[in-house]
C-alpha cells in the first residue's frame, strides 16, 4: 500500500523533471517551486500537497491515469519504473498502469544529468562524503 509519504515522494520526484498535478475538474496545473528547502519539502510543495489532498479524487499526475486518491489506496504501490527508475504507481493485483510517466519525457533517462531525490539532511550527506574519502585514503 502507497502511504502518504510515499505519494508525496513519488510526485516530489516528477516535479524535479517538469511534471505536473492536473486538477482535472478545475483545469488547474500545479508544480510547485522550489520543491526542497534544506532537509524538508519546501512551503510551496507543502501547499501545493494540500490541495492536492483536497481534491485527490480528481488530480493525477501529468501523463498518468490514476487519480492521488487511487494511489492512497491499498490497491497501489510505488516502484521503481525498470526503464528510468525513477518511482512509478503499480497496482498489487491486477493488471499494471499502462504507461510511466517518463514515457512521454523526451531525453529520459538521462544518465548525464543527476537524478531527482528527496530532501536531504546536509550534515548527514557531508559525514557520508567525509567516510567515503576517509575509507579511499585508507585503501590506497
Amino acid at each position: 500500500m502507497a502511504n502518504q509519504t510515499e505519494v508525496k515522494k513519488y510526485l516530489a520526484h516528477w516535479f524535479q523533471l517538469g511534471k505536473k498535478v492536473v486538477i482535472g475538474n478545475q483545469g488547474i496545473y500545479l508544480l510547485p517551486q522550489p520543491i526542497f528547502q534544506g532537509d524538508r519539502y519546501s512551503k510551496e510543495f507543502e501547499e501545493c500537497w494540500q490541495k492536492i489532498s483536497s481534491s485527490a479524487s480528481d488530480c493525477y499526475l501529468e501523463g498518468t491515469n490514476e487519480t492521488i486518491a487511487e494511489l492512497l489506496t491499498p490497491a497501489w504501490e510505488m516502484l521503481p519504473c525498470s526503464r528510468c527508475l525513477m518511482p512509478i504507481a503499480m497496482r498489487n493485483v491486477g493488471m499494471p498502469a499502462l504507461l510511466c510517466p517518463c514515457s512521454n519525457l523526451p531525453n529520459w533517462p538521462n544518465t548525464e544529468l543527476p537524478n531527482p531525490r528527496c530532501p536531504v539532511t546536509d550534515k548527514e550527506q557531508l559525514t557520508t562524503i567525509c567516510d567515503r574519502l576517509l575509507e579511499k585514503s585508507f585503501s590506497s
